[in-house]
């Protein structure tokens, strides 16, 4: 296997200045290649490396970390398997298909990112990874729909996890760094729904 994974093509031309950029073609043509968006490309190998379409989530989009229905369901908050990849971002809000999944993208200012953290993967490559509190704040920022009792309830958010492993203080920290009125009321309203 090939240590990068998944590149650009300026990290080729770094390599080898008078590359052939057509070759990239061919070589998805020929399936040596897999095309993940514009000048980003992987090895069709990685397909079946555990955790690889969460790297790439990373890597063809940045400034994002993984957060929203993604995050919940790595961290077993929702029931739900999630099959396409939720990210936040600083930049405009976009989507990406290709063989190693869905990518969406959905933009929050610059001062609204943050509260994510590296998780290491079976390979050593970091993730960006949103940790489970700021996870359901982009949640509830990003779908304004979520308003009443009834809409928190309908998140099905695991009250396991919500009682005993949902760390309140970096949640009300966050919050704090939100500096928004209606964010202050949906998560007190999330919280007198789980506890």
């Amino acid at each position: 296997m090939y240590p990068m994974g998944c590149f650009n093509i300026n990290q080729v031309l770094l390599w080898e200045k008078d590359f052939d950029r057509n070759n990239l073609t061919r070589w998805c043509q020929k399936g040596l290649l897999e095309k993940l968006r514009n000048q980003f490309y992987a090895f069709p190998e990685y397909r079946q490396e555990p955790d690889f379409s969460r790297y790439v989530a990373n890597r063809i989009y940045a400034p994002s970390y993984i957060s929203l229905h993604s995050a919940l369901s790595f961290y077993g908050m929702i029931p739900e398997e999630v099959v396409q990849i939720t990210s936040v971002t600083t930049l405009k809000p976009t989507k990406f298909e290709n063989a190693f999944g869905t990518f969406h993208y959905q933009r929050v200012k610059r001062s609204l990112f943050f509260g994510y953290e590296i998780k290491t993967m079976h390979n050593g490559r970091g993730l960006m990874f949103a940790t489970p509190e700021k996870a359901i704040l982009d949640l509830l920022y990003l779908n304004p729909y979520y308003k009443t009792e009834r809409d928190m309830e309908e998140l099905r958010l695991d009250e396991d996890f919500m009682q005993n492993e949902l760390n309140k203080e970096r949640m009300m920290e966050y919050l704090s760094m939100m500096s928004s009125k209606a964010m202050e009321q949906k998560v007190q309203l999330l919280l007198k729904v789980y506890e």
